[in-house]
């Protein structure tokens, strides 16, 4: 039996390490759906009430899991009711993956049945990366791409696959002109700030007589973990700050 688009997109997830994908039934994902009937429900898809839900779904996934939510809707009104919950994951710097269906290839610009600009719609939230998949050869490196991003600045991007091209027999890029490889796996990606800004900010600490700071989730596993260490911790705080203090 020959894999399909929607076949290999389930398989590139499980490659990334999702376990579930929230979502609601819709026919611009009607071959998603059959690909997970095939995938013997691997990632699991967790069916919502309705797509919003879907997406507010994976953004408390992302936030609690400390790992990417992943959503999936179908075309028109189904992709525009993502929009809330996936502005709170952007709002709120988490990792999420909308993938939206789309009306086929052939009837796209005519009006057809719940057309809707998908690019013009999800240009704001998913601004730092949106695109669609044309055809098989595509797909890896815009999953993958999609994926990245999402890791690396923290936010939602949206990957938009026409009901038609999910259908497709997928077929990888190859080493040729204009057919772009990709690969599995990203770099552990970390902020730092500069040496004036943490002097600065020690000189503000210093400053006053009863600092309180406010930290954010990026400090998450930044606790001392042991007794010792915490009576460490708390004599360095009573010391002046210093740009080496870690």
């Amino acid at each position: 039996m020959s894999v399909k688009v929607a076949d290999h997109i389930l398989e590139r997830l499980r490659a990334w390490g999702v376990e579930q994908v929230f979502g609601y039934p819709g026919d611009g994902i009607n071959g998603l759906l059959a690909a997970w009937g095939r995938a013997e429900d691997q990632p699991r898809f967790v069916q919502s009430r309705h797509e919003e839900m879907s997406a507010f779904e994976a953004v408390g996934y992302a936030k609690f899991g400390k790992r990417l939510g992943v959503c999936v809707a179908t075309s028109g009104p189904g992709a525009v009711h993502l929009l809330n919950g996936l502005y709170d994951a952007k709002l709120d710097h988490v990792p999420v993956l909308a993938i939206v269906g789309q009306t086929h290839r052939s009837a796209m610009g005519g009006s057809y049945q719940q057309e809707v600009d998908l690019h013009t719609l999800f240009k704001d939230v998913a601004s730092d990366f949106v695109e669609t998949v044309t055809v098989p050869e595509q797909l890896p490196n815009v999953l993958d791409r999609a994926i990245r991003t999402a890791y690396a600045r923290r936010c939602p991007t949206a990957v938009i696959i026409p009901g038609d091209v999910q259908e497709l027999d997928y077929s990888p890029p190859s080493h040729a002109f204009k057919m772009v490889p990709s690969s599995l796996d990203r770099s552990g990606w970390t902020a730092l700030p500069s040496p004036t800004a943490l002097e600065r900010a020690a000189e503000v600490l210093n400053a006053g007589d009863k600092a309180a700071i406010l930290i954010g989730q990026g400090a998450a596993a930044s606790a001392p973990r042991s007794r010792r260490s915490r009576r460490s911790w708390a004599r360095a705080s009573r010391r002046p700050c210093s740009a080496r203090t870690r």
